[in-house]
């Protein structure tokens, strides 16, 4: 929302008139700053701007255009504080803090602002650029944060014990506190929040690119308070302790929509709750992003875009099987394709493609789901996982009746995918007939752009880790010192390496005379597929990822 007295500062420039920032001044949205709109005009110079209503003003004018702010000294004013008065906080001196500004009216609020900040205070003039650059680098507090979490409440609230609800007293402090490990975890871009209770201690945990670190100890005497909460907020029944329970809660942090799937399960010492994070945002779709080397991406392409067949992605909990499925989804989502899928939950929302969420509790498993599917015209289907033997064989028999079927397995490579559906009871013939690419992956953590740096490693070391020794010799190693950007751990986010295994002749061989995975795998080698541990090093020779991390990621496949 523009500032009164800013308005006629610029309309005074004679760079733009009234009637034209008209709907920018008239914007009431105080979460955003209007004034960038500015520069969008043509007319509109900010550096000539700032030069001329720093003389104006008797403002010292500085171009803050290729400044560095550190981050400890951007915290020292709270975003809603750099909202309200348009103020950036650029450097600290033995007399007091330098703020910048591109509205010169501000320097008239110097005394309230002192009293605000608590110290003497300078103000500057920057551009509008230059501000705007350094404030899209702000990031809100946790305490910020956390007084704006609001909760979007579901309407399906059938199957809640209302009176259990209205008669749990909450306390304001339990609400806060919750709210602020959910806003610190949002910060830290944390995938999990573990709340744990043990005998002598109640911890909360968080994952980090895929880690766990500790982000809390609270008293004791708050862990039924704390679970009980988010117990409410999940729309769970709280006065039920003895059974595992699951829920999900929507949230707005920081304007922005969070989802939370939420499990509850009772041990030792009382519920263990763990919070998964579903930020639609972070949800990545393009393929060419998600870490598929050229080859590899167009061997996933060619099996994805068959009009029929089975194309199946597997790796652990937590590597990214999802994310691959919905980004191959959302290439195949065009108008012509009716595209059904059944998951257990469904994580993401995906326009113009119907999902499922089964419920086991009322015999809509999988399998029934399938079923289902094939009498509702499906060119596409989507199975969450491929768990038994029923599963199998009604998603084979939809890929040998003209539909394509993507599903999941868990198994360490791709080629145990093959021997995993022969020992559920499948014949090799159904196998060989539908199947056209199986995919494992991993997630590896990225070194920390920020402190990455060169390491020394011996040829040996190198070679014994499969690279090859004519390679290693040239080979530049890196690895993340650690700083404040990555909590000191040399990481910062993650990328997936893959195995994609095309089901060509020489393959289908194999599984017709029912070899071994290590047989198949060696075959697929030969036809020209990556293992794990080849992408993974390939990520190494790019300076994406540490040598421990790939080394550590791929322990279990064979060089």
């Amino acid at each position: 929302m523009f500032r009164k007295e800013f308005i006629e500062v610029v309309t005074d420039s004679g760079m733009v008139t009234l009637k034209s920032i008209r709907p920018l001044a008239l914007d009431k949205n105080t979460s955003k700053v209007s004034e960038f709109g500015l520069l969008e005009f043509e007319s509109f110079d900010d550096f000539s701007f700032a030069k001329k209503v720093a003389e104006r003003f008797g403002i010292t004018f500085i171009d803050l255009k290729k400044a560095k702010i550190s981050d400890d000294v951007l915290e020292l004013v709270k975003k809603s504080i750099v909202l309200e008065y348009r103020i950036i906080p650029v450097q600290v001196t033995p007399s007091g803090l330098i703020i910048a500004t591109y509205d010169p009216t501000v320097a008239r609020n110097k005394d309230e602002l002192r009293k605000i900040l608590k110290r003497p205070i300078e103000v500057i003039l920057t551009t509008l650029s230059a501000w705007k650059k350094i404030f899209e680098g702000i990031k809100e507090s946790v305490s910020e944060l956390a007084e704006q979490i609001v909760e979007v409440k579901s309407n399906n609230t059938s199957d809640i014990n209302e009176g259990v609800i209205k008669e749990e007293d909450i306390g304001e402090d339990v609400i806060q506190y919750v709210n602020t490990f959910l806003a610190e975890s949002f910060i830290k871009k944390a995938s999990d929040i573990h709340v744990e209770p043990y005998e002598k201690e109640f911890r909360i945990r968080i994952r980090i690119d895929g880690t766990l670190v500790k982000l809390a100890s609270p008293p004791k005497n708050l862990m039924l308070p704390i679970i009980s909460r988010i117990k409410i907020m999940a729309q769970m029944d709280i006065a039920e302790r003895r059974k595992p329970q699951d829920g999900r809660i929507k949230l707005l942090i920081g304007h922005k929509p969070i989802d939370y799937r939420v499990s509850t399960l009772p041990t030792l010492f009382g519920e263990k709750v763990v919070l998964r994070l579903l930020d639609q945002s972070n949800l990545q779709l393009d393929m060419t992003k998600l870490g598929f080397e050229s080859k590899q991406l167009e061997v996933f392409k060619r099996g994805i875009h068959n009009p029929f067949g089975l194309c199946l992605v597997t790796g652990p909990t937590g590597s990214g099987k999802t994310t691959t499925l919905y980004s191959a989804l959302s290439d195949l989502n065009k108008i012509k394709s009716n595209i059904s899928t059944c998951e257990d939950p469904v994580e993401f929302n995906l326009p113009g493609i119907n999902q499922v969420n089964v419920k086991k509790e009322i015999g809509l498993n999988f399998a029934t789901t399938l079923k289902a599917f094939l009498r509702q015209d499906p060119d596409i289907i989507m199975v969450g996982e491929i768990r038994d033997y029923e599963t199998g064989e009604i998603a084979i028999e939809a890929a040998l009746t003209g539909h394509l079927v993507l599903s999941t397995l868990h198994t360490n490579d791709a080629a145990s995918t093959i021997t995993r559906l022969l020992n559920m009871g499948i014949e090799p013939f159904l196998v060989v007939a539908s199947l056209n690419v199986c995919v494992a992956q991993r997630l590896i953590r990225k070194i920390c752009e920020h402190c990455k740096e060169p390491i020394k490693t011996t040829v040996e070391e190198l070679v014994s880790c499969g690279i090859a020794s004519s390679s290693a010799e040239k080979l530049s190693i890196f690895h993340g010192k650690g700083c404040e950007h990555c909590n000191g751990t040399g990481y910062k986010g993650r990328i997936a390496i893959y195995e994609v295994l095309e089901v060509n002749p020489a393959i289908r061989d194999l599984i017709i005379r029912n070899k071994s995975s290590d047989e198949i795998k060696r075959e697929a080698v030969r036809s020209g597929m990556k293992t794990l541990r080849m992408s993974a090093l390939t990520k190494v020779a790019q300076g994406q990822t540490t040598l421990v991390e790939a080394v550590s990621v791929t322990a279990s496949d064979k060089k």
